[in-house]
């Protein structure tokens, strides 16, 4: 099995020294091997490709995100043929497979409901694939898709999140799996959406965090690289590298945002201590099942690191992309209802809904 988390950065899961507790993750590394030089490709559909083939991801014509492909074979983001994944080679050797959840992998002018689905991960050695295509989706309201048909399991649900809905597909496949065919191994490639934006998650997960990263983001890089040091994932003498001269000081920054900043941190921790939750939950279900020790587990925390892709039009904040941050008064809050469908990337700001920024990387 195989899990591959999206936008964390190396600083981020307690495994690693950061400030979010990932007991899951935990778990696995104590029974197992923790690497602090696994290198990825560093952007989101590169690393997918590669971890899938074991290719560079040149070879596997995936040398940047399927939305800004272009023309030169290591960069059409058409997966060739003489390119086999994971999938198709263990299906070939008697395995069951199945991919919940991401899917950056299908170049873009693929990815309609009418196909082609042959670059889809049905068409890749994937007999099961529930999950979404492209770089990100709502938690609350995904752009999902059944094997090819697209379905909407969150209607007339308000306790609907993708990431508890991902976990519970992959362990009753599992389940289903070991009770019709014992003796029939099976590999699973699990990619939820997070923690790349939008980060949703609920509020008693991130209210968990309320009043944590206070001090700012200066005294919590200290933390970290200091956590980092004691446990032995960077070697002594290691030099924290200086923040970026284009991001203020903590104690410089306009204390007008500094609760934005704050609570945009809270949000994110608590998206990331969720979703190992979740998939706390499918090493759990492995476990009753009695396939823990005759399971291979790989987790992977995060396909290309933190992104800082998206950001606040506030002073000092560097951005390649512009996304503006809610300016509305405290206790002010407005909600409409927008298909995801007709706009799966939306966001809210003091000028109503819309579609949020184009994103340029996955």
């Amino acid at each position: 099995m195989i899990v591959l988390l999206d936008d964390v950065g190396f600083g981020a899961a307690s495994t690693f020294g950061g400030p979010v507790p990932t007991p899951t993750l935990e778990r696995i590394a104590g029974a197992g091997l923790r690497y602090n030089q696994f290198h990825t490709t560093a952007l989101c559909s590169p690393t997918r490709a590669a971890l899938l083939t074991g290719r560079n991801h040149h070879s596997a014509h995936m040398g940047t995100i399927c939305e800004i492909a272009y023309g030169f074979p290591g960069y059409d983001s058409v997966l060739p043929q003489s390119t086999a994944t994971v999938a198709q080679v263990l299906q070939m050797n008697g395995y069951s497979t199945a991919l919940f959840g991401k899917a950056h992998f299908t170049p873009t002018w693929e990815t309609g409901p009418a196909g082609p689905f042959d670059r889809w991960p049905t068409g890749l050695g994937f007999e099961r694939f529930y999950g979404f295509l492209g770089g990100d989706t709502s938690q609350y309201e995904p752009a999902l898709y059944d094997q090819t048909t697209p379905v909407e399991p969150y209607l007339g649900r308000d306790d609907y999140h993708l990431t508890e809905d991902l976990a519970d597909k992959t362990i009753e496949w599992i389940r289903m799996q070991k009770t019709s065919a014992p003796d029939k191994p099976f590999f699973v490639y699990l990619a939820p959406g997070a923690t790349h934006s939008p980060h949703h998650v609920w509020p008693e997960w991130s209210d968990r965090f309320a009043g944590q990263f206070d001090d700012g983001w200066d005294a919590l890089r200290e933390q970290t690289y200091a956590r980092q040091i004691e446990m032995g994932i960077i070697p002594p003498g290691t030099q924290l590298t200086p923040r970026p001269e284009q991001i203020p000081a903590w104690a410089d920054y306009d204390d007008r945002y500094k609760p934005v900043a704050r609570r945009l941190m809270e949000v994110y921790a608590g998206f990331l201590a969720h979703t190992d939750a979740q998939i706390g939950r499918v090493v759990e279900a492995i476990d009753e099942l009695g396939q823990w020790d005759d399971t291979l587990f790989i987790y992977i925390c995060g396909d290309n690191g933190a992104s800082a892709e998206e950001r606040c039009t506030v002073p000092g904040a560097r951005r390649r992309s512009k996304t503006d941050c809610p300016r509305t008064p405290n206790g002010c809050l407005h909600t409409w209802p927008i298909s995801a469908r007709r706009a799966a990337r939306t966001t809210t700001t003091s000028a109503g809904p819309g579609r949020s920024t184009r994103r340029s990387s996955g």
